[in-house]
C-alpha cells in the first residue's frame, strides 16, 4: 500500500488559508504525480505543475480528473530553468519539494 501524504488535507487547509489562490494562475514546482495538484485545481484559473521526473509527471497525466484537463498542465522541467516568460503565473506553490 502506498503511503498516503497529509490525508487529514491540513497541507490543504493551509494552503488556502496563507494563500488566496482562487482564479489564480498558479505555477507548482515538484508536482510529482499531482497529489496536491487535484486538492486545489479546482477553484484556479490555470495550473502548470513541473518536476524533473518524467515517470511522475506521466502517471499525473493518466491520473488527471477529466474535469481538469482543460485547466492543468504538466511539464518536465526543473526550479532553475523555467521555460516559461516572465510574470507568467500570479502564486508558486512548492511542497514536499525540497
Amino acid at each position: 500500500m502506498p503511503i498516503q501524504k497529509d490525508p487529514e488535507g491540513i497541507e490543504t487547509l493551509h494552503l488556502h488559508k496563507h494563500a488566496d489562490i482562487t482564479s489564480q494562475r498558479v505555477l507548482e514546482v515538484g508536482c510529482g504525480d499531482g497529489r496536491l495538484t487535484w486538492r486545489y485545481a479546482g477553484i484556479v484559473a490555470r495550473a502548470i505543475g513541473i518536476d524533473p521526473d518524467m515517470d511522475a509527471l506521466c502517471n499525473a497525466l493518466r491520473c488527471c480528473p477529466s474535469s481538469l484537463r482543460e485547466i492543468i498542465s504538466f511539464v518536465r522541467a526543473d526550479s532553475l530553468h523555467l521555460p516559461f516568460s516572465k510574470e507568467s503565473f500570479d502564486r508558486t506553490i512548492l511542497a514536499w519539494s525540497l
